[in-house]
C-alpha cells in the first residue's frame, strides 16, 4: 500500500505528501524543495520529479547550485525564463528534453 504504514493497533494510517515549495529570488537563483527525483537538466531545461508532479524549468545558463534528495532540495542559479508543471490531465505538451523522452 502506496503512501500509508501500519500503527501499531493494526490500523493504516496515511503517510503525509512531502511539502513542496519554490522560493525564487530576482529570476536568477531558485531553491525547491519536495523534490523526489531530477530527471533530467543541462543550461537551458531542468526536469524535477516533485511531490505534486513534473516541474519543468527553462532559463538560460542554468546551473545546479545544491542537491540534497534524501531532504528533497534542489536550488539551481541562472536566468529563469519558465517554469511549468506538467499535468496529463489537462492535456500540457512537454517541450524540449521531456518530449524527446517520452515520445
Amino acid at each position: 500500500m502506496e503512501g500509508y504504514e501500519k500503527n501499531i493497533s493494526g490500523r493504516s494510517s496515511h503517510i503525509h505528501q512531502a511539502e513542496h515549495n519554490v522560493k525564487v529570488w530576482n529570476r536568477r537563483n531558485l531553491e525547491i524543495s519536495g523534490v523526489k527525483e531530477v530527471d533530467s537538466f543541462d543550461s537551458e531545461e531542468f526536469l524535477l520529479q516533485t511531490s505534486m508532479g513534473y516541474l519543468v524549468i527553462r532559463g538560460e545558463n542554468l546551473q545546479m547550485k545544491n542537491l540534497n534528495l534524501d531532504d528533497g532540495q534542489v536550488a539551481i542559479k541562472g536566468r529563469v525564463y519558465e517554469m511549468t508543471y506538467l499535468d496529463e490531465n489537462h492535456g500540457e505538451k512537454a517541450k524540449g528534453l521531456f518530449s524527446k523522452l517520452f515520445k
